[in-house]
């Protein structure tokens, strides 16, 4: 490790879970270049660019790099293939560790290295949007440690009851504008509509990375949490 400066682990760092497509280079635990785009479907053609400029911009090639981190799921099922292949690749490519981060692990420390939890707020609640009123969720603390279990959950006015109960908990994530309608009032309850960021990756990223959690480059898939159903046209064959 330390191919970069000072002896400090590099990083490259890819999103692509939701609507949103971001990549980001690492430096120890600084975000030292970022790009993300939010256009609709353009994950495939934006994530490879991105990438191939942050190197540029650094002066790096991905063989300098100590590691590549991807999301790993839950989320976007064309997303998230986009993002692994294109990891799959520089790790094959540069020889270097294949590193997955989860999508609700990277909302909750974005909730933190952003300074977005409410004072006293000790309870942090990813959402990653579903179809209709459902959302993949889990629970985390205010340090980032999951204290749930990552399940797809539909929402109604029952919701997370006994966490509001107990206090502030922040939800955050590209699925809470439908839980904020349902929960409008609720002085426990905080929102922040988001998707998650390539730069809040890099705390749990390093962590795995330090501890030896390191992928099967070969054999590693996605965690979808539920199966891809393709649906077909109405449109007749002629």
């Amino acid at each position: 490790m330390g191919k970069y400066k000072n002896g400090k682990p590099v990083l490259i760092l890819i999103e692509t879970s939701t609507v949103a497509c971001s990549a980001a280079i690492s430096c120890g635990n600084r975000i030292i270049g970022y790009k993300e785009s939010d256009e609709p479907k353009a994950h495939a053609s934006k994530l490879a660019v991105f990438i191939d400029d942050l190197l540029r911009e650094n002066g790096i090639t991905a063989k300098d790099c100590d590691g590549v981190a991807v999301s790993k799921g839950p989320g976007s099922y064309t997303g998230l293939r986009v993002g692994v292949s294109t990891a799959k690749g520089i790790s094959f490519g540069g020889g270097i560790p294949l590193i997955s981060v989860g999508t609700l692990d990277t909302l909750a420390f974005q909730a933190i290295t952003e300074k977005l939890l409410p004072e006293g707020c000790r309870r942090i609640v990813p959402m990653i949007d579903a179809r209709r009123m459902e959302v993949y969720c889990s629970e985390f603390d205010e340090k980032g440690n999951e204290t749930g279990e990552t399940a797809a959950v539909v929402l109604d006015e029952n919701s997370f009851r006994e966490n509001l109960a107990a206090g502030k908990t922040l939800f955050i994530g590209d699925g809470v504008e439908k839980f904020s309608e349902i929960m409008a009032g609720n002085a426990n309850a905080y929102f922040v509509q988001c998707c998650p960021k390539a730069s809040a990756m890099l705390l749990p990223a390093l962590r795995n990375l330090e501890e030896g959690i390191i992928e099967d480059t070969a054999y590693f898939e996605p965690f979808y949490l539920k199966e891809f159903v393709a649906t077909k046209s109405r449109k007749k064959i002629l």
